[in-house]
């Protein structure tokens, strides 16, 4: 059952709104920027990690322990954020988990369309 004029109006709004407050968030909604966005993350922590390993050696190097161990835990953190960026990064041409094959470019709208309709299919309306 496809929405109601009143529905399409109102989320037709909704998108309006959002793509005015935040265009950045707005598209990443869209999808098309996933992908580069966590190898973007995965390449930041990357460079933590060596802004780490800086710190650790500049901190034995002056024997100052507290700068080698704020080294380490920087090392830490970065590593732990390149891992889960990139496992969760999808491979080139491959859809994200639970992704299903849909037209590369869709507004808001119809994704959301999609989704009340996929909803309303599982449910068995």
């Amino acid at each position: 059952m496809p929405l109601s004029e009143h529905e399409q109006r109102m989320l037709e709004q909704m998108e309006r709104a959002l793509y005015a407050e935040d265009p950045k968030f707005a598209s990443a909604l869209e999808g098309n920027g996933l992908r580069t966005y966590t190898r973007r993350r995965v390449y930041q922590a990357v460079a933590g990690f060596l802004v780490g390993i800086a710190l650790l050696m500049a901190g034995m190097v002056a024997q100052l322990i507290w700068v080698s161990v704020v080294g380490f835990l920087v090392m830490l953190g970065c590593a732990v954020l390149a891992v889960t960026g990139w496992r969760k990064a999808p491979k080139p041409g491959e859809q994200p988990p639970g992704a299903h094959q849909v037209r590369p470019k869709r507004s808001v709208m119809d994704r959301i369309e999609q989704r009340w309709q996929r909803r309303r299919d599982e449910q068995g309306h």
